[in-house]
């Protein structure tokens, strides 16, 4: 275990090239296993999460060449082992392992998964989406509490028509896959919208899937005997760019970031002028944000409090929402948050008020912010990546010294968190944990 110290005052600015997107690349990855033919994966963010599901790949006897610290590897799935297993080791530390299921179900009719999905402990995290979606298609899933589940399909999956009882990325994701080598047409409603769904889909599409309506709510897929190989890029991570945004408008430092994806960012920058963020774009791939905002909150009509509030793509996305809630901290004005996708994410703020926040907790889901507040160096911990993200930026806006444990939870969504920010201005330094 390590821990992060942080002596904050010092203005964030720079330039910054910003890493592949988590969120596209850890379904590429899964995706991979659909071919016998080498897939290789360029701009894959070096972080934790990625070197997971690449262990998940070679437990099922991917072959697997190249390095993520690279940012790029070639994977071949063209002899899976006869087990089809991923350990309790892998599927205990990401989510994602659940996204194994489809690919394997396509190409051996069976996976078992050793232990429930991980990840974040941000509030309950349904798959019952997932496995009625697999059950509409003809899979079958046996779950035993504490071992994890299996899913067997005792002849290819069949299309169906299909609705999501929720706008999962994941179920999407998942379902997506399966459908694209199950026989026949597969028609999915209510599906979700966000960008990393449309990169998995076109690469797929790419690889030979014959796949419809991309980037709506209802994607249809007409089933295919096999795919190809191919190379493809990870887009930009637009959260990422977002996170390194707050931490330059709070400490009031230029930056220039740097492999964004602008069609994307415009769809995030409206949140961001309610808190007085502005900025430029250059080509599609180059965005520069001036020093000194002016943090200032945007009321409605009326002088009424402004509600941010998260929601399926294109609204505000929810892994935005706490470094969002430290931007409430440093702008003038009063915000209510509104987290309603999961009822854990706002117990970070604690950490938060214990640095001098002004904010009351209403419920789980919302918070009234005010500000501008000055915040004051503590001893806190990560509970998740992207609270934890929000903490370093709350560290670096701060007085005197921020000590934050459990550093390893930032490490799973952001790459090389300390030399970037170090690169950027940051008085940053990593130590074990005594």
């Amino acid at each position: 275990m390590s821990k992060l110290i942080i002596r904050g005052g010092r203005p964030i600015g720079g330039v910054h090239h910003v890493p592949g997107n988590k969120n596209a690349a850890l379904p590429m990855l899964a995706a991979a296993l659909m071919t016998r033919e080498p897939v290789t994966l360029e701009n894959l963010p070096d972080i934790r999460d990625v070197r997971v599901m690449v262990e998940g790949l070679k437990e099922l006897g991917v072959k697997v060449e190249g390095s993520v610290a690279d940012h790029r590897i070639t994977v071949c799935a063209a002899r899976l082992k006869a087990d089809a297993t991923v350990s309790a080791s892998v599927c205990s530390r990401i989510r994602t392992s659940f996204l194994f299921a489809a690919p394997m179900l396509g190409r051996k009719g069976r996976i078992r998964l050793c232990a429930a999905p991980g990840g974040d402990s941000i509030g309950r995290r349904r798959l019952d989406t997932h496995i009625e979606g697999f059950a509409a298609l003809g899979a079958k899933c046996r779950m035993r509490k504490g071992r994890g589940c299996t899913f067997t399909a005792e002849s290819r999956l069949k299309g169906t028509y299909f609705m999501l009882d929720e706008p999962s990325v994941m179920a999407t994701e998942n379902l997506l896959m399966a459908a694209v080598l199950a026989e026949g047409r597969t028609v999915l409603y209510n599906t979700a919208c966000e960008p990393h769904i449309r990169d998995l889909g076109n690469m797929l599409i790419a690889m030979g899937a014959r796949i419809e309506g991309l980037g709506t709510n209802r994607i249809t897929v007409d089933g295919v005997d096999r795919l190809g190989g191919g190379t493809f890029r990870v887009s930009g991570d637009a959260i990422e760019a977002a996170s390194y945004i707050v931490a330059a408008a709070v400490t009031h430092g230029a930056l220039t970031l740097e492999g964004i994806e602008a069609e994307t960012m415009k769809v995030v920058e409206p949140v961001f002028r309610k808190f007085g963020v502005r900025w430029t774009y250059e080509g599609e791939r180059t965005l520069r944000l001036p020093a000194k905002q002016r943090l200032c909150t945007a009321y409605d009509l009326g002088a009424a409090i402004p509600k941010i509030e998260d929601g399926p793509w294109p609204m505000t996305p929810t892994d935005l929402m706490s470094v969002l809630i430290v931007l409430g901290t440093q702008t003038r004005g009063t915000e209510l948050f509104f987290e309603k996708m999961f009822e854990s994410r706002l117990y970070f703020v604690d950490h938060l008020i214990g640095m001098g926040a002004k904010i009351v907790q209403c419920d789980p889901h919302r918070a009234v912010v005010t500000g501008p507040t000055k915040l004051q160096g503590g001893v806190v911990s990560s509970p998740d990546i992207r609270a934890g993200m929000a903490l370093i930026v709350a560290a670096l806006c701060a007085r005197g010294t921020t000590v934050i444990l459990n550093a390893e939870s930032i490490d799973r969504g952001y790459e090389r968190i300390e030399a970037t920010l170090k690169a950027l201005g940051a008085d940053i330094v990593r130590e074990a944990e005594a």
